[in-house]
């Protein structure tokens, strides 16, 4: 399994990666493979705010449905609109193709609560 060290991963496996103000979010290659193939994405519109936490859409495999949670808080600028067509992008290309959302960083959101890619591991065993 692949989980890059220059990101920073939940509990719940997303994936953040933060440049400048912006987070990159998705789901993590451990998450994707548990969750089977994905077949439809729901996300929230542009614009809308989150709190660290929050569920801000959902995940449909062929075996189950899954809550997506915004690992830092702030605003959506972008969904990967890619993703409505050709949703296993986030079975091939997790930390690439298949991001989910980009966020504006709130000026109280926190990555204190965030692993790095060594205790990620050590957490999914």
């Amino acid at each position: 399994m692949n989980h890059p060290d220059n990101l920073m991963y939940t509990s719940e496996h997303e994936w953040v990666k933060i440049e400048n103000n912006i987070a990159t979010v998705g789901i993590t290659d451990f998450a994707q493979g548990e969750l089977g193939d994905i077949i439809f994405l729901e996300f929230p519109d542009v614009d809308e705010t989150f709190n660290e936490g929050d569920v801000f859409g959902t995940i449909e495999a062929v075996k189950t449905v899954s809550d997506l949670f915004m690992p830092v808080s702030g605003k959506i600028v972008e969904v990967n609109e890619e993703l409505n067509d050709d949703p296993e992008n986030v079975n091939s290309s997790p930390y690439d193709s298949g991001w989910m959302v980009k966020i504006e960083l709130s000026g109280d959101s926190s990555t204190d609560s965030l692993l790095d890619s060594k205790s990620y591991i050590e957490m999914i065993g």
